[in-house]
């Protein structure tokens, strides 16, 4: 399984690939258009700003063929900054468009119910139907740095939740694509377990 990981510059890299090479899977860092195209799986990863985000990608040229790559079934997942790139817009970045592979939105946490922001450390993430094939039961800990949260439009996309100050979605899913607002390459045996299960699916669905 050959899996690429997008390099946009926007966190660092090597975590998530010595977690996937772990699991025996062949990583090769991606950043030009051509290059993702060549591989089994596409990985986004990051940490930051969306505004930063989407302008680097943008700049790279990489927006399109994202889009046009997910949209023929290549097997994608995107994890932190990764999965709120997937949505429409942010309310970190006004008036900038994200990819919008899922309806909705990017919001702040409100701390005026004494919220510490940024949400940092373990929290646990309770699988939705949609996310059975992967998530493992009973609810698992996972390790989170994120100040915003996605509100998607369509709550049957929500493939796993977790409570902070409310329940919010920790990982949304669609056909190929899974994303987690948390870092399964940071969260020991069960994020190892997540990136396993992508893994399987990507190998079962993979016709590239």
């Amino acid at each position: 399984m050959k899996v690429g990981l997008i390099d946009y510059g926007m966190g660092n890299l090597l975590s998530v690939s010595k977690a996937l090479e772990h699991l025996e899977a062949q990583v090769e860092t991606v950043t030009t258009p051509e290059s993702m195209g060549e591989n089994d799986a596409l990985v986004l990863p990051g940490v930051g700003n969306f505004g930063d985000g989407m302008r680097r990608l943008d700049e790279m040229e990489l927006t399109e063929q994202i889009k046009n790559l997910v949209a023929t079934g290549h097997p994608f997942l995107g994890i932190c900054l990764g999965m709120q790139l997937l949505m429409e817009r942010s309310e970190e970045a006004p008036g900038l468009p994200g990819l919008g592979l899922f309806k909705g939105e990017v919001k702040r946490f409100d701390n005026a119910i004494g919220l510490k922001i940024p949400h940092m450390g373990w929290n646990t993430v309770e699988p939705t139907e949609n996310g059975g094939k992967w998530f493992d039961s009973p609810p698992r800990f996972f390790y989170f740095v994120h100040s915003f949260h996605v509100v998607t439009e369509n709550p049957e996309t929500t493939a796993g939740t977790t409570d902070y100050g409310g329940q919010f979605a920790s990982a949304i899913a669609r056909g190929n694509i899974l994303a987690t607002q948390f870092h399964p390459e940071k969260s020991q045996d069960d994020g190892l377990a997540l990136l396993r299960k992508f893994l399987e699916n990507a190998r079962k669905t993979s016709s590239f």
